[in-house]
């Protein structure tokens, strides 16, 4: 089954996707990667303000490049999802809807999509410089000093993915 959704819609969606389905997202979506999820769960551990409100958030495991000049950013394909694996189930208990990365997830963060209703998207590896052009705007809103891993706003138009994983616990993985 193909879905052409927005951001705000994955939680609406989420019962309704399975393993396999195609999704054509548009929408923000926030990257972060390794350093950025360490500083973001210190944030967290400290009581401070977050960059980005958890609830109901989007996030790609991506560390987009510099823009050239017709772009709003440089190569921008997923990154292993699974070096986000121990920050991933509290994410989505407190919210996260999605994460977009490739290749497997633990049983821990399968366990938190299913309880959290949520999903694992999985953009393709290697086609960073084809996936930039359908990100319209890229915004640096945390973490500057982490260079291409800093936290960024970006906004999708029609970006494809796969449902790998689904809440419901179905996994493209385990096929």
């Amino acid at each position: 089954m193909e879905y052409v959704l927005n951001t705000n819609q994955l939680r609406e969606y989420a019962a309704k996707l399975k393993a396999g389905d195609r999704v054509i997202l548009s929408g923000t979506v926030y990257t972060s990667r390794d350093a950025a999820h360490k500083r973001i769960t210190q944030y967290i551990c400290e009581g401070k303000d977050l960059p980005y409100d958890l609830k109901d958030a989007v996030i790609y495991y991506a560390g987009p490049t510099p823009a050239p000049e017709s772009l709003a950013v440089g190569s921008c394909g997923p990154t292993t999802s699974s070096r986000m694996d121990v920050f991933a189930p509290d994410f989505l208990d407190r919210g996260v809807v999605a994460m977009i990365g490739k290749g497997e997830r633990n049983k821990a963060v399968c366990d938190a999509i299913v309880r959290n209703k949520a999903v694992y998207l999985c953009a393709i590896g290697g086609a960073g410089a084809l996936a930039s052009k359908c990100i319209s705007s890229c915004e640096v809103i945390a973490f500057e000093d982490l260079g291409c891993e800093s936290v960024k706003k970006l906004n999708f138009s029609s970006f494809p993915l796969t449902v790998a994983i689904d809440c419901r616990g179905g996994n493209v993985f385990e096929r």
